[in-house]
């Protein structure tokens, strides 16, 4: 990818897979263990490991599983923000 495509996805506001990674984490809490709570949504405890981490892009199917599950938006688990 070119540094000027890097810009551009950054000023069309991209999702930051970090910060979704860091909400499901929260979602999660401290009493569910990744493999628990991987469980619930239909992956794997490794996968889900990589999207607490950033590493990876959710798919949709995955974000709706725990959008369901967690009764939390779509909004809020991509941009942190539920619609008013």
């Amino acid at each position: 990818m070119t540094m000027s495509r890097r810009i551009s996805l950054a000023k069309s506001g991209s999702i930051d897979w970090k910060a979704v990674g860091r909400r499901i984490r929260e979602l999660r809490g401290f009493d569910m263990t990744q493999e628990e709570f991987a469980q619930r949504i239909g992956v794997s405890q490794s996968y889900l490991s990589t999207v607490e981490h950033g590493y990876v892009e959710v798919g949709a199917e995955v974000l709706l599983a725990i959008s369901l599950e967690f009764a939390k938006s779509l909004e809020w688990l991509l941009i942190g923000k539920d619609r008013q």
